[in-house]
């Protein structure tokens, strides 16, 4: 099975619309159209981009060290509620991690990630890469129950979580459902950090809100909430599994490999080598795309993934150069959408832009090229 997950374009697709643009170009501009482009790329270098991922792309210290402190003030909460209600159950630390954790979240600190660690028995317990199982799908893995005629069902705690002879991911999620979200006191915990926390039910994933008391009316405030998601994991060497059912349903059994941290360390080791501003062009590039309607589709994973796939051919990622990679990353993003595949750097088989719908890449396609020319409309 294969999951590029390559579209081809119709005649209504980004191509004709870019083609479409190109013949009025040369109409109106004639052999002045490069020129044009060449004022465009110095109005971007007189380092816009720099005051965009200052005003917009960098979150102040502060804000981060709040949304942090108040994730970690909840991971206390959660883990001793866990060691009071459920002794047995064989946890790691909970810790912090995701994008506020690595300096890579942009507009707003206004989501967390709390790590759940499932202890595994080495000897009990094996990972299944995607390609090797009946799914076939290079980032669905599954966890298979082993060495049963030795040691049988219910020597290990997680024996109560097997769909088919299979850890459940979604059994486990919905074994956390009802254990926090449902059971925790909040009340009672927004009155000790003085903020309203409160789960958010009834979606597939672990989520809670947290918002600011109003300081004069002790209720509700209308600044950003927090959302924290509580996040069950996996870890063998460098494989990391996610229990994510939105990302893997319909199978209850299936784990998400997650390559963000194979993304974010190979991101950190090319800048870390040449003091590079890759990382920063990344927080850029997503921020635009979350303040702008027509780009928002476009998440983390394939913006970060671009950004390596460039880094293997070019190799001048310095500060002078910023403005340089980002008009090249606007290009080559074209080029994927019209391809309409970009696949993962770790995982070629992934293709990054299949959950994309055709009206969406048209829409995205036709803002980005109108960027080629006039850089400036991503930065209103």
């Amino acid at each position: 099975m294969n999951f590029q997950g390559s579209r081809r374009r119709g005649e209504d697709g980004i191509a004709m619309v870019i083609d479409f643009l190109l013949s009025n170009a040369r109409l109106v501009l004639g052999v002045g159209g490069a020129a044009l482009l060449g004022i465009a790329t110095l109005a971007v270098k007189r380092e816009r981009l720099q005051q965009y991922y200052n005003t917009r792309a960098a979150l102040a210290p502060h804000e981060v060290q709040r949304a942090q402190s108040l994730a970690l003030d909840i991971c206390t909460e959660i883990q001793g509620f866990m060691h009071s209600r459920h002794p047995d159950m064989p946890l790691g630390e909970m810790s912090l991690g995701g994008s506020l954790l690595d300096d890579l979240q942009v507009v707003s600190a206004d989501h967390a990630c709390l790590l759940v660690p499932l202890k595994l028995e080495a000897s009990l317990w094996s990972l299944i890469p995607g390609e090797q199982t009946l799914l076939t799908h290079p980032l669905h893995w599954m966890v298979r129950r082993v060495n049963v005629e030795y040691f049988p069902k219910g020597r290990s705690y997680w024996d109560r979580y097997l769909v088919g002879g299979y850890l459940s991911a979604e059994a486990v999620v919905s074994m956390f459902n009802k254990a926090v979200m449902e059971t925790i006191n909040w009340p009672s915990i927004s009155s000790t950090m003085d903020c309203l926390v409160r789960p958010v039910l009834g979606g597939p994933d672990l989520r809670l809100e947290i918002r600011p008391r109003d300081e004069k009316e002790g209720a509700e405030s209308s600044d950003q909430p927090l959302f924290i998601s509580m996040l069950p994991l996996l870890r063998q060497g460098d494989v990391a599994l996610t229990a994510q059912p939105e990302l893997t349903s319909p199978w209850v059994n299936a784990w998400h490999l997650s390559l963000y941290p194979w993304e974010t360390q190979r991101l950190a080791q090319l800048d870390a080598a040449d003091d590079g501003y890759r990382r920063h062009t990344l927080k850029i590039l997503k921020a635009v795309c979350r303040l702008n309607p027509a780009l928002r589709p476009l998440k983390a994973a394939p913006l970060a993934n671009l950004i390596l796939h460039l880094s293997d051919s070019e190799s001048d990622w310095s500060e002078i150069s910023l403005d340089v990679r980002f008009q090249q990353c606007i290009t080559e993003l074209i080029g994927y959408l019209e391809q309409g595949a970009l696949h993962s750097y770790f995982k070629p088989a992934v293709n990054l832009l299949s959950g994309l719908s055709e009206d969406q890449v048209d829409q995205m396609g036709f803002m980005l090229y109108c960027a080629v020319s006039e850089p400036e409309i991503l930065f209103i």
